[in-house]
């Protein structure tokens, strides 16, 4: 099929960006690496009347440490680049590795960060990683801009805090200490499947080797990203260790909120959801031993 017409502009900062989709109304979209898109236009679930064009605004693109150690990432960075900049990889390597897999590289090399944490579909690597991190999703709109903690940006299926002519410029990631342990696993029917569930997690220590901090994160677990609070609570305070794994991997489970539907059922989810969280954990210990 072929998509409805529309208008289409171009925008050349960000502001004249914020400005055109104001002045087309509410049934203008903004459009960036097109990956989940354009598939809606062509199949008619979307009909805007006009779209506004991110590609060609620069600002979107920049990525690069702050003054105070946070990562700043440009909505409009492609996946690609999160896999394979060094950069990136040295400053928050969670990201980068979660970031290969998304999809196939072809797509890889077109959608971006910006495009698929404003999509929201629970299933998809990159939310999940924004909500591990406790990053922040700045965004700007015709009353300004404004920073939304991942924790609060997420509300359901495909939907987010983002108001009316807002689009996401940056997000913004905290310092990643040298000394975190991390893993990220997911399981898909095929390679570049969505994934059927998947766990990102992360855990840090004290001067005693005890865990001090953690973050456990379901893919494909709910609704939205889903952080498994009971996970990380068994976790905190304690000695990384095989056995303490088990038990965080028991009290995760009772958090996934998954559902069933063509690709697996409720059940399986939750199994494997349970399976990856110890994975995970198993990997962040031997990553760094």
């Amino acid at each position: 099929m072929k998509p409805p017409t529309f208008e289409y502009f171009a925008p050349k900062d960000l502001h004249e960006a914020v400005a055109m989709r104001h002045a087309q109304g509410e049934d203008a979209r903004y459009i960036a690496g097109g990956q989940s898109l354009v598939p809606m236009l062509n199949l008619r679930v979307a009909a805007p009347s006009a779209l506004i064009d991110l590609n060609g605004v620069p600002q979107l693109s920049e990525m690069g440490r702050l003054t105070d150690g946070r990562f700043a990432v440009g909505a409009m960075v492609r996946t690609r680049r999160l896999e394979t900049d060094p950069a990136v990889a040295a400053a928050n390597p969670l990201l980068a590795r979660a970031a290969a897999h998304v999809a196939h590289v072809q797509i890889r090399n077109r959608g971006t960060i910006g495009g698929s944490v404003a999509h929201a579909d629970p299933a998809a690597e990159l939310p999940g990683i924004v909500l591990a991190c406790d990053a922040g999703i700045e965004a700007c709109g015709p009353d300004g801009a404004r920073t939304v903690p991942a924790t609060e940006f997420f509300e359901a299926v495909f939907t987010t805090s983002l108001r009316d002519g807002e689009l996401i410029s940056r997000i913004v990631f905290p310092e990643w200490p040298a000394t975190r342990r991390w893993g990220f696993r997911e399981v898909s029917r095929r390679e570049g499947d969505f994934a059927m569930v998947g766990i990102a997690a992360w855990y840090d220590t004290d001067e005693a080797g005890r865990i001090a901090d953690a973050r456990i994160v379901g893919i494909g677990a709910g609704d939205t990203p889903l952080r498994l609070a009971s996970g990380e609570a068994a976790l905190v305070g304690e000695k990384p260790s095989p056995d303490l794994f088990e038990i965080a991997a028991l009290e995760a489970q009772r958090d996934l909120r998954p559902n069933t539907d063509i690709h697996a059922t409720a059940e399986y989810r939750r199994e494997v959801g349970g399976v990856l969280v110890f994975r995970c954990l198993v990997d962040a210990m031997e990553r760094t031993a």
